[in-house]
């Protein structure tokens, strides 16, 4: 034992672990880099995924190229849907349909009247009238969901129907 504290008493012995310890030191610092270098490289690899091996400034541009050309697309396909939207409301969107018997000595309901209406309530009643003898047939204008003619039971019934399915 006299040699190892001879050894740890002269400068050079002390030296000696000072270097040990900074050697030992430098091996963590060495594996944690390369720990660190493995996280780094897996996620360079799982960014590059699918590409060609191209320049990624490239890739960027064009897929930012892409994303605006379909805002532009996205933005005429909105347009194009508000323009159908308020075309389609001054289609017909409403109806309602009432069979009725008027009269007692026919059988079955073939008499009718049918509601149909635009999403303004504007739109037309038409009745049908069916006896023995003949089938009339009528039409009245809707105007915000009331007509200027008088209206039958039944055509009131045939418009509560449509004004109903509204949405």
């Amino acid at each position: 034992m006299n040699a190892a504290d001879s050894l740890f008493s002269s400068s050079a012995g002390t030296l000696a672990v000072v270097a040990l310890v900074l050697a030992l030191l430098a091996l963590g610092g060495v594996v944690l880099l390369l720990a660190r270098q493995q996280r780094l490289l897996g996620q360079y690899q799982h960014l590059m995924t699918g590409t060609s091996g191209g320049n990624l400034e490239a890739m960027l541009h064009d897929h930012i190229s892409q994303v605006r050309e379909t805002e532009t697309r996205v933005d005429a396909v909105d347009q194009l849907a508000r323009q159908l939207e308020k075309a389609a409301y001054f289609s017909m969107q409403h109806m309602g349909v009432v069979r009725f018997n008027p009269f007692q000595d026919t059988g079955g309901d073939q008499s009718f009247a049918i509601a149909l209406v635009d999403g303004h309530g504007n739109g037309v009643v038409l009745s049908s009238l069916h006896g023995r003898e003949a089938t009339r047939v009528y039409a009245k204008p809707l105007k915000a969901w009331e007509s200027t003619y008088s209206l039958t039971d039944e055509e009131k019934q045939a418009i509560a129907l449509a004004y109903k399915k509204r949405s």
